[in-house]
């Protein structure tokens, strides 16, 4: 794809309700988990977000490079054992939503540049 072009990714935002009490372990395997998704080909970026007023609720902010990028992420060994590892933390079933990106229009505007520090 050219960086001259729009470059077409798809923004999944996951929510997740928390029970109270499990916001740091659930924060902490969340965040295990991006370290390593943030590795992975297809990902461009893989945020993980706190509500500021209410702090059991999250979002995880993934931008995948194609459509393929989602099904090769949950079949990665640290999704599974997020999935596990958080399951009982969850208030409520999670719930994701797919969006179709406008701008940044380049993956250079979402990939996490060579070397940066991300923490």
């Amino acid at each position: 794809m050219s960086s001259s072009s729009t470059e077409e990714v798809l923004c999944v935002h996951v929510f997740v309700s928390c029970k109270p009490g499990t916001e740091e372990a659930f924060k902490e395997a969340s965040m295990k988990n991006a370290r390593n998704s943030a590795k992975e080909e297809g990902i461009a970026r893989f945020d993980v977000i706190q509500q500021i007023d209410d702090p059991t609720q999250f979002v995880l902010v993934e931008v995948y490079k194609n459509d393929e990028a989602p099904a090769l992420h949950k079949e990665t060994a640290h999704y599974l054992e997020w999935r596990e590892t958080v399951a009982d933390m969850m208030a409520e079933p999670r719930k994701a939503l797919k969006y179709k990106n406008h701008f940044p229009g380049t993956f250079g505007g979402w990939d996490y540049t060579e070397g940066a520090s991300l923490e």
